[in-house]
């Protein structure tokens, strides 16, 4: 059992105004202090820990300087927020992190007024600190709007679309680059950190002020010339001749680990008029904790661990495989006799299983960073050539690409497979990460084929399904985590397009079952046989194109029927319902119930237990379909008044 770390000063340190009660000489105690709390912390509750080890010194130092929560700090994506939320006042609920009732892993708005801006996805903090900052300007109150943004998330396209329109906020703005992958700027050190802190001094700033008063008396050519020189001088010599394009006084790069530097830039930022600006700042992921830094993903994601050993909990090794991998295998082994086969993924490729394809067909995987509208166009360009490319990406970030999907791939008829990971509701990672508006979403565009994978098996015939599928887009869905544990099979099967099948028979109720559902829909058609009320359950496969012969003869044939989806309404239950109803299915009395996700966003929680939040395990399938035959709980008929 991880022994608690010792924090006499981080114990008297429960929120910034504390911390800015601290003489300097001390940050570098209480930022130790806090590394080891953080470290220990995940250790008990697991979750995201590279990235806020990269930005212990930058968090305390932020906090020391700047006036939160008046000032409003915006962490991009938000899973580097652990030590900043134990220097806001939830330290003593730190270790309910990613749990039921507990902390979220992310940045929260109802969680602390220090969380201003909530944030699960990337590269939307620039935006909305321009947003805060030039509400405040509006209204004359005081008050910045900072962004923190990694280097991956400063990729993508949202980032430089708001420092595009950033000038108008002037000093009021400040950005953050949290540079982890030494991507951007060469290894920092002395010259770099006097560089910055000469470049944000009032001293220099004051003296190019006076130096543009003088030459603004000269002629605009030589005004404009001199600007110019000046701009382009300072941006090769600290790297910043790009963010000045985009109107940013450029500070950096600086050590992030080292407040010495830290402090008196960022001091000098606050005190400046010039603006916006953006510091660069280069951290390392996992910083301060060897295992970590040891580690090729820098402990970015973690089970429970041991903070001595550094050895995290292990899963069970020899049960089913997850789905991404079933996907990543299936689709390698497709690519090693179809050469048009090929695969995207907008920087998950482990969680996608792309890495999978990417060992096997480096040539033909392409990892286009955080730029889903990029990804999704790009196959679309791929496809329209004749190749068979697979864009695998989240449900939940396939959404920022929506009009892309539209517009480039459905319009055009053009044959795209999606894939789409994490379908349905995730557990630890809540609602932002939760699959829920896929069917809906995609489901409702011409063209379009949806599928949905009830487990393991389907997923490798549904992937072999879309490779030969060139008649125009298609999707299927499954979720996270691993399978079912059914058997795999020797040689994949092309699915008919739109067709369903039957699981088990019977002849007064009717479960349509989409997706991974279908174990539950079994276990409540086992719960109903045992009450005396016979039930056919069908595996769906297809939102998109219905089944409609399968639900005409289960419709005609059953007093009850029952769709289950892991989906938000507008799903399958939607669609079923307005085949029924236009055809004329529902007239004669049949009852049709539609199980599905309920209109909340659900918060983190264990998976069942938020499948049974939302009404659909077993036990909630059974109670709707004794509700509709006026059953009580035993199965019998209730007298009618």
């Amino acid at each position: 059992m991880n022994q608690s770390p010792q924090t006499p000063l981080l114990d008297t340190v429960p929120t910034p105004d504390e911390l800015r009660q601290l003489p300097p000489e001390k940050l570098r105690q209480l930022a130790d202090e806090l590394r080891a709390e953080m470290i220990d912390a995940v250790s008990t509750s697991g979750g995201h820990l590279g990235s806020g080890l990269g930005v212990v010194e930058l968090t305390v130092a932020i906090h020391y300087v700047f006036n939160t929560p008046d000032d409003k700090l915006i962490w991009d994506v938000g899973h580097q927020c652990y030590p900043h939320k134990i220097l806001t006042g939830r330290r003593d609920r730190i270790r309910t992190l990613r749990q039921g009732g507990g902390l979220s892993g992310f940045t929260k708005r109802s969680e602390s007024e220090y969380d201003p801006f909530g944030a699960a996805h990337s590269s939307t903090s620039i935006s909305a600190a321009l947003g805060f900052a030039m509400a405040n300007k509006l209204n004359d109150k005081p008050g910045r709007g900072i962004a923190v943004i990694g280097d991956g998330a400063m990729s993508a396209g949202m980032a430089y679309e708001a420092m595009n329109n950033a000038a108008q906020a002037g000093n009021r703005l400040v950005v953050i680059l949290n540079d982890n992958d030494m991507s951007i700027a060469p290894p920092v050190g002395g010259l770099s950190a006097y560089l910055a802190r000469m470049v944000s001094s009032s001293e220099y700033l004051g003296l190019r002020s006076l130096a543009s008063k003088a030459v603004r008396k000269m002629s605009r050519r030589v005004h404009d010339a001199i600007g110019k020189a000046e701009e382009y001088t300072r941006g090769m010599v600290t790297g910043g001749t790009l963010f000045e394009e985009l109107g940013f006084y450029y500070v950096g790069p600086i050590d992030g680990h080292n407040l010495d530097h830290l402090i008196p830039v960022l001091e000098n930022v606050r005190d400046t008029s010039e603006g916006p600006v953006l510091i660069h700042v280069v951290t390392t992921k996992g910083k301060g904790y060897k295992f970590a830094e040891e580690s090729a993903d820098k402990y970015h994601g973690v089970p429970k661990f041991n903070v001595v050993t550094g050895e995290k909990k292990k899963g069970a090794s020899d049960g089913p495989p997850a789905y991404q991998n079933v996907f990543g295998d299936t689709l390698a082994k497709l690519a090693e006799t179809d050469s048009r086969i090929c695969a995207i993924t907008a920087a998950m490729p482990s969680g996608t299983g792309v890495d999978r394809f990417a060992q096997a067909h480096p040539e033909r995987s392409f990892d286009v960073g955080i730029a889903e509208q990029h990804g999704v166009t790009f196959a679309a360009g791929l496809a329209a050539q004749g190749m068979r490319p697979f864009a695998a990406i989240y449900s939940t970030f396939l959404q920022r690409a929506y009009d892309q999907v539209v517009h480039d791939v459905a319009i055009q008829n053009l044959p795209v497979r999606f894939a789409i990971d994490r379908a349905g509701l995730v557990g630890a990672d809540g609602c932002t990460h939760a699959g829920a508006f896929d069917i809906t979403y995609l489901a409702t565009l011409p063209n379009m084929v949806v599928m949905a994978a009830a487990d393991e098996a389907e997923l490798a015939h549904m992937t072999y399904t879309a490779a030969q599928y060139d008649d125009g887009p298609i999707a299927f869905r499954y979720p996270r985590g691993s399978g079912t544990g059914v058997s795999m099979p020797d040689k994949l099967e092309k699915l008919e397009i739109g067709k369903g099948r039957l699981v088990c028979e019977g002849s007064k109720v009717a479960i349509l079952s989409l997706g991974a559902r279908l174990e539950e829909a079994k276990k409540a058609a086992d719960t109903l046989e045992a009450k005396g009320l016979s039930t056919t359950v069908a595996d769906m496969r297809f939102a998109k194109p219905l089944d409609e012969e399968l639900i005409a003869k289960l419709m005609r044939t059953h007093e009850v029927v029952v769709t289950v989806e892991e989906g938000a309404i507008g799903g399958l239950g939607a669609h079923v319902l307005t085949y029924a109803t236009d055809d004329g299915l529902t007239d004669n009395g049949l009852k049709v119930r539609t199980m599905r996700l309920p209109d909340t966003f659900q918060d983190h929680d264990d998976p069942q237990k938020q499948y049974d939040e939302a009404g659909l395990n077993a036990p909630q399938i059974v109670d709707t379909v004794l509700k509709a035959l006026k059953h009580n709980s035993s199965g019998i008929e209730e007298a009618r008044a």
